[in-house]
């Protein structure tokens, strides 16, 4: 426990403006000198599972925590009562009333009236948005690379492509003609690989978009590709509203992670498509009041231990014959849309989860000119 000169949080009139307390992403609790609770935001009713309006008056420790828990935080408060100054905890272990065991980090600080604002942030969120981070920087210098080095690629293509087929008119024994073919053909692969690695330099189209046509659309095509025994099952909340997308990016990325699936079952195993709605969701550091969660789960036998930390990184694959573009263009283009995919993986149970904020138009377009 150290002494701590200023809290974020105590930088606003707290107490004058509880509703600013919902835009930001760490849980906040407000309590008075007898630990009674004065105010909870939005992310803290996340974070314990609780409704503000049933817990208002209630003491502390009847709320986040059991009295087995409470004493080195709420020594901490009463410490904190007769400091001009806050006081953290780097550490704490809290329960909350649905039984759940929460590791987080806690500052309390004083303020006027004799309150304290109290916020924890959850340890393992620190380590989600540094991973995040981490990703979407490693994505930047990942495009710029490829971008160059498809360009690099492109220019001798055409030549070797046009040299073969100058060369076929030359030769004089037609079964030399497969050789030149094979340049011709493999010059054309090539080709295509280059288009697709720089198609995400394209600003999205911002549109309304069903995201549940978007995955039907995508269930269609991987059940053309796939038609003996690959099942693909639904789980769709139909509540949810459209979002404002590029749909062929959205449609392309889906793909890429479905295609990814039945591959990973070799087209003979148990896909499911799950759409949720999740609120008060941080992505990167960005706080959004609503976001959409697509998961999308498979049977296979899991992304390998050692391409766990690069699976999204261009050209790794772990599949004999793959490309290793797939996921990459999948992340670039959820990332334009500012949300992220993440992924879950034990053998039988793989979960790649496309977070996407729900936004208005204009907000949509802002992140466009930005990405």
């Amino acid at each position: 426990m150290h002494h701590q000169t200023k809290s974020p949080t105590n930088q606003v009139t707290v107490l004058q403006n509880y509703a600013g307390l919902d835009l930001i992403a760490t849980a906040v609790l407000i309590v008075d000198r007898n630990l009674l609770l004065k105010h909870a935001n939005a992310a803290a009713e996340n974070l314990f599972a609780f409704s503000r309006k049933n817990v208002m008056g209630l003491p502390l420790s009847k709320i986040v925590m059991d009295d087995a828990q409470a004493d080195g935080v709420l020594s901490m408060l009463g410490k904190v009562h007769g400091s001009e100054s806050g006081l953290s905890e780097a550490s704490v272990t809290l329960s909350t009333p649905g039984g759940q065991t929460l590791h987080c980090s806690c500052l309390a600080t004083p303020v006027d009236g004799g309150m304290v604002v109290i916020e924890f942030q959850p340890l393992d969120q620190h380590l989600k948005i540094a991973r995040e981070e981490k990703l979407l920087e490693q994505q930047k210098l990942n495009r710029e690379l490829i971008r160059n080095l498809a360009h690099e690629i492109k220019n001798p293509l055409g030549g070797i492509r046009g040299a073969a087929q100058l060369l076929e008119r030359e030769l004089p024994d037609d079964a030399l003609l497969e050789y030149t073919q094979v340049i011709v053909k493999e010059a054309d692969r090539l080709q295509s690989l280059m288009d697709r690695l720089l198609t995400p330099h394209r600003l999205p189209k911002i549109e309304s978009v069903n995201i549940h046509e978007v995955l039907e659309y995508v269930r269609a095509v991987v059940l053309a590709e796939f038609p003996e025994s690959l099942t693909i099952v639904r789980d769709y909340d139909t509540s949810i509203p459209e979002i404002m997308a590029d749909r062929e990016q959205l449609i392309q990325a889906m793909l890429n992670i479905a295609r990814n699936a039945a591959q990973a079952t070799n087209g003979e195993g148990r896909i499911r498509f799950q759409t949720r709605i999740s609120r008060q969701v941080t992505i990167v550091r960005e706080r959004f009041r609503l976001a959409l969660v697509v998961r999308i789960c498979d049977s296979g036998p899991g992304v390998p231990e050692h391409l766990k930390d690069t699976i999204f990184y261009p050209l790794v694959t772990g599949r004999e014959g793959g490309t290793g573009v797939g996921l990459s263009l999948a992340q670039n283009f959820i990332n334009q849309h500012a949300g992220v995919i993440e992924f879950e993986s034990i053998p039988g149970d793989t979960k790649f989860i496309v977070l996407l904020p729900v936004r208005s138009i204009s907000q949509a377009q802002a992140a466009r000119r930005h990405s």
